[in-house]
């Protein structure tokens, strides 16, 4: 985890964010007091399409007043 100055970071922030593997974390600090994190957001192209429809079938049971208001706010609803 590397650390750097609030100084240096505004100086060099396009090197910093370019320079970010994944896992990688970079401490920005101000007067040797850590402020904010720089960590690289997962890749959206490395991420799998949702496939509609997986989870089909998976529903066993469903009772019957599953929609039904609830009791203890029956008295909101009327």
């Amino acid at each position: 985890m590397a650390t750097v100055s609030l100084r240096e970071a505004q100086a060099t922030l396009p090197e910093l964010v370019h320079r970010l593997a994944p896992g990688d974390k970079i401490v920005i600090t101000e007067n040797d007091q850590p402020i904010a994190t720089l960590t690289p957001t997962p890749s959206v192209s490395n991420a799998q399409p949702r496939e509609l429809g997986t989870m089909k079938g998976t529903v066993l049971y469903m009772a019957p007043d599953f929609d039904a208001p609830l009791e203890e706010f029956r008295e909101y609803m009327e």
